[in-house]
């Protein structure tokens, strides 16, 4: 256990939150103050990265356990408690959410010109809803900041959206919620078996994954959380919110949206659905596989098509999402880890081409392809900065998703020989079609005179640039770093997960020696990890 007595993840929650409450007594009428507030919003945001930091340096890379856990009982009489902590998948989703908000709150500057206060309270409220869904142990307290990130999203897309804003906004809501309702059934139902099992009801998630919980019971609550999940991904063909939502939302939407809020759902899986129902999660891994497949080449070739550029980053999330959600399912060494660095991967690329993306429409208010050319020789920096982030994208040696999709890849070649080979023709696909963007915007003449004259890259926007250009590099060169914090965790995930389906499959099969054997090999795994925390609450 990780005897660090500071509640820093409390305080990573709250932060935000406590910040967006001062914001709303600062007044902001007619666009006065508007400076301040987004001053006040920025300092708000790197303090949460700096109180992020001791996260990884206190951080045990040894333990597979919890680390940093702060238990607080909440209403005893149905053993709701405020549990929280993370270990190794979760650990790097955090440090990734507080790099992005601060970025976030600086691409903003310029773009937001009406209820400046109002969205900068929305950014603040959203970071202590993602932070808290990332560190939650408790199935009740994750569901409500589950619940919670979708109203400022929401009013994110249906406040300082583009022109169809409001039917992206209710799109988005819509589907997101209806999952949500699904997963809140299965959280109710899963506390109901806890009490019939073993006589107390719990929602403490830890305990939850030592519950049997019967195999036909496991194939409906299974599905019920993955429904909630390949929405959030979105897997396809769940997905068709998504492109709407990347569109309309403001430049700081989308890249929040891209970089961390559709890691909730891959993480939802790893975290969720696949250590509490392994049994089912084994019997829907073809079908998953599938559709992770179908995804990788559709997005890459319905990107391909698009002549917006907002439209083609935003179609290439679902292809590269398709990566992450192959890799989980691969369910081995190489897959889970190469998928969960993809997350972070494709966090930083996406976020970075968002950003570019609304950095060039802010001087055109244009993003077709055919309304640019030849900008490398208008503006340079934004020229660089544009195939770094192209490059990260595109997997070349040396940048952060080359690491990420070769280890997928192993991953999946490994357990799915045929959906390895499909997936590495979406790797074709997503070179040719972020290339042919690079070319048709960067290369050429300028044909467009409205384009001779626009301004490269200014401070602000270089200095919202340059941390992620440097992470593309060193999450390529160095990815051991990121890696070894994470591979307790997932090696105890897996072993976990293989001794449960076994022990469920002897069970099935009618092998009562077998299961019994296999219930003594959970029962020592489990200890494992109670080495890293002692469960609150038992």
């Amino acid at each position: 256990m990780n005897h660090f007595s500071f509640p820093i993840l409390s305080t990573l929650i709250f932060f935000p939150l406590v910040c967006a409450v001062l914001l709303m007594f600062i007044r902001s009428e007619g666009g006065e103050n508007d400076e301040l507030l987004r001053k006040i919003a920025l300092v708000a945001s790197i303090v949460e990265f700096l109180i992020s930091l001791p996260l990884l340096k206190y951080f045990n890379d040894a333990t597979a356990g919890m680390q940093f856990v702060e238990f607080v009982p909440w209403v005893k009489s149905f053993s709701l408690n405020y549990f929280v902590g993370i270990d190794g998948i979760s650990l790097w989703l955090v440090m990734l959410t507080t790099f992005f908000v601060p970025l976030c709150v600086l691409c903003s500057w310029t773009y937001i010109q009406k209820k400046t206060k109002y969205f900068l309270i929305s950014m603040l409220f959203l970071e202590t809803a993602m932070i808290g869904a990332f560190v939650s142990l408790d199935l009740v307290v994750f569901y409500v900041f589950w619940e919670l990130m979708l109203i400022p999203m929401f009013l994110l897309i249906g406040v300082w959206g583009g022109e169809r804003r409001i039917y992206s906004a209710v799109k988005f809501f819509l589907y997101t919620a209806a999952g949500s309702i699904f997963m809140l059934v299965a959280i109710i139902y899963l506390y109901y078996l806890s009490y019939k099992t073993t006589g107390v009801g719990t929602f403490n998630l830890l305990e939850l994954y030592k519950l049997h919980i019967p195999i036909a019971a496991q194939l409906w609550l299974c599905a019920a959380f993955t429904i909630a999940f390949a929405i959030k991904v979105p897997l396809f063909p769940l997905h068709t919110w998504l492109p709407d939502a990347h569109v309309e939302a403001p430049t700081a939407g989308s890249v929040i949206l891209a970089a961390i809020l559709l890691k909730m759902g891959t993480y939802g899986f790893l975290r969720f659905s696949m250590p509490l129902f392994p049994y089912a999660s084994h019997e829907f891994m073809p079908v998953i596989a599938f559709l992770a497949i179908a995804g990788i080449i559709y997005g890459a070739l319905v990107a391909w098509a698009q002549p917006d550029m907002k439209k083609l980053v935003a179609y290439s999330s679902v292809s590269h999402l398709g990566y992450v959600v192959l890799g989980l399912f691969a369910l081995n060494i190489q897959g889970i880890e190469g998928g969960i660095y993809q997350m972070l991967n494709h966090g930083v690329n996406t976020g970075a081409l968002f950003l570019l993306v609304g950095m060039i429409y802010e001087r055109r208010h244009t993003r077709q392809m055919d309304d640019f050319g030849g900008l490398a020789k208008v503006m340079p920096i934004f020229a660089i900065f544009l195939m770094i982030a192209t490059l990260g994208s595109v997997a070349v040696p040396g940048t952060n998703s080359f690491v990420g999709e070769i280890l997928i890849l192993v991953g999946a070649f490994r357990t799915y020989p045929i959906c390895g080979v499909f997936a590495v023709s979406g790797m074709v696909f997503g070179v040719v079609y972020m290339l042919w963007m690079y070319q048709k915007v960067m290369f050429g003449p300028v044909t467009v005179e409205a384009n001779r004259k626009l301004p490269d890259l200014n401070r602000r926007e270089i200095v919202t640039m340059l941390p992620i250009a440097v992470l593309v590099f060193v999450m390529g060169v160095f990815p051991g770093m990121f890696l070894h914090k994470m591979d307790s965790s997932v090696r105890y995930f897996i072993d976990q997960y293989q001794s449960k389906y076994e022990m469920y499959q002897a069970e099935k099969t009618g092998n009562g020696l077998a299961s019994r054997l296999h219930g003594y090999k959970v029962a020592n795994c489990d200890a494992r990890f109670q080495g890293g925390v002692d469960t609150p609450g038992r």
